[in-house]
Parts: structure tokens; sequence; C-alpha cells
């Protein structure tokens, strides 16, 4: 294997351009670094970005919005009160990533790398309308988060391109959002259905709102149905009911040892319905 310490992520993208064999970067290693231990993947090529500057920062950018280093561990994002008071559902979803050794490490970007339809951060960047930076040999594109995933362990990345940060819209006033998941235990599971929603209000009334699922399909759903079920809404129980409705509807599940598919779909619908809870008080600047 060859370790190659990247100092730009221009030189980076140029590396694994050059790259025949298996290629993978590393940045908190949380991820990659367990799967070498296993014989899971083998690099013949490890391209370290840690070393570049800006990687471990979170910016405020001057519209009001974020961008955020891709070696920003989970610790650090949860440790930074005015994003999380920005968003909430985004910092939370990546604080259930593993242990509390894990959260010193782990970052966003490696759990959207790494391919799981489950992954605890990623519906939550859905639905925040996150933007993905990416770095390659001709230069850097912007795409939305939800065009990264391609299927379990796979991403829509192409050869010689590494993602460069990760960029977050300004809140705006009276916005809210939120991050559930349902797991089987307490904690340091892996999700067996997890639920975003962000929601923007006018008075008491729904005027924009996202809505994502993770594991009841081969990626990370963004759900225009259901945002739409209820915008234009007090969130009463008749939006709530059509929420779920929707959602139990994309969720397109497989039965495993973990849930069954009947069971990962009726607990989209409810997971969905407390999401949105949560993020309508959060917009009204209440408790949730």
């Amino acid at each position: 294997m060859r370790y190659h310490v990247a100092t730009s992520f221009e030189s980076a993208a140029l590396l694994a351009a050059g790259t025949s064999g298996v290629t993978r970067f590393l940045a908190g290693g949380t991820d990659v670094l367990v799967q070498m231990r296993a014989g899971a993947v083998l690099p013949d090529d490890l391209i370290d970005v840690k070393h570049i500057p800006g990687v471990k920062a979170i910016t405020r950018m001057p519209d009001g919005g974020w961008r955020i280093g891709v070696a920003v561990s989970g610790a650090e994002l949860g440790a930074h009160a005015e994003l999380k008071a920005d968003w909430p559902g985004v910092v939370e979803g990546m604080e259930l990533v593993g242990s509390t050794q894990v959260q010193g490490r782990a970052t966003l970007v490696g759990n959207l790398c790494n391919g799981s339809p489950a992954a605890d951060s990623v519906p939550g960047l859905v639905a925040a309308a996150a933007q993905i930076e990416i770095t390659g040999t001709t230069g850097t594109r912007t795409v939305p988060v939800e065009s990264i995933p391609a299927g379990p362990g796979k991403t829509n990345l192409k050869p010689g391109e590494v993602i460069s940060g990760i960029l977050l819209p300004p809140r705006g006033k009276k916005g809210g959002d939120a991050y559930l998941r349902f797991i089987p235990r307490t904690e340091m599971d892996i999700a067996v259905v997890g639920a975003a929603v962000s929601l923007t209000l006018e008075g008491d009334t729904i005027t924009a709102a996202r809505v994502s699922l993770g594991a009841v399909a081969p990626t990370v759903l963004l759900v225009a149905e259901a945002a739409e079920a209820i915008i234009g809404t007090t969130l009463d129980d008749t939006a709530l009911s059509a929420l779920a409705a929707v959602a139990r509807s994309a969720a397109k599940p497989i039965s495993d040892k973990r849930g069954t598919a009947e069971f990962r779909v009726e607990v989209a619908g409810v997971l969905a319905q407390r999401a949105a809870r949560i993020a309508y008080a959060r917009a009204k600047g209440e408790s949730a």
C-alpha cells in the first residue's frame, strides 16, 4: 500500500487520478481503518487529506450559511453552539454515529462516502438542502448531497474526485429541523429506519419543507411528496396523517434480521411525524 499526504484538494485529486488500483481517502478513518483491519478493503493507495488547510474548520459564510471542513469530527460539530442552533437536526444526526471515542474522529463526509443507506448523518443533510463541494482534476463543482449516494457502499463520485467541503444554506428566520431514528438497542446501533424534516414557517403556516428517509431504500431518500403534504398547513392532524401516508408509500425497504419490510414501512411514517413535530416546535422557538 502506498500512503500519500495531500497538501491541497487539487493535489489529492491528481494523486487519485493517477492511481489504477483501489484508492481510499483518509480523514477521520473510522470506516476505512476498520475495513482495512477486517480485510474488507485493502487500498493500493491511501490519500490522507487531514493535513490540507481548512479541513478542520467550521465557517460562517457571508450569506449566513455554513461551510464544514471534511475532517471536522462529530464531537466538534456538537461543541459548536452557533451551528447547532441553526441546524440541530444535522448535528444530532452526526452525534448518533458510534461511541464517544468514534465521535472524536468520525466525519460527516466519511459517513456520506461510506455509502450506507442507514447512515445517520445523511438524512439530516438531505433535509437541510446541503451542497457538496467536489474537487477534481478539471476544477471544482457543487452538487446536492442526495446526488452522492449510488447504493450500498457506492457513491457517484468520479475517478479522481474528492469531496472538499460541505455547504449548509442560511437557516433563515422561523426555521427548524430534526432527525430521529429507530434502533433495537438504546445506543451504538445502526438505524432500522431514520427520518429527517426541515421546514420554514410564516406565522404558524409551513411555507417550505424537505423530508428525507434513511434505511428504507438502497440510498437515503428525498421525499418531495412528503414535504408537499405539510406545506401550507399548520401541521395539524390531517397534515400529519398525510405526511405519514406518503412516507410509508415512499419506503421500499428489505426484510432482514433487524426488521421486516412491513415494520420498517410503518416506522417510517411514525418517525416522519415525530421529526416534523420537533422541527415545527423548533421553528416556533419552542423547546423540543
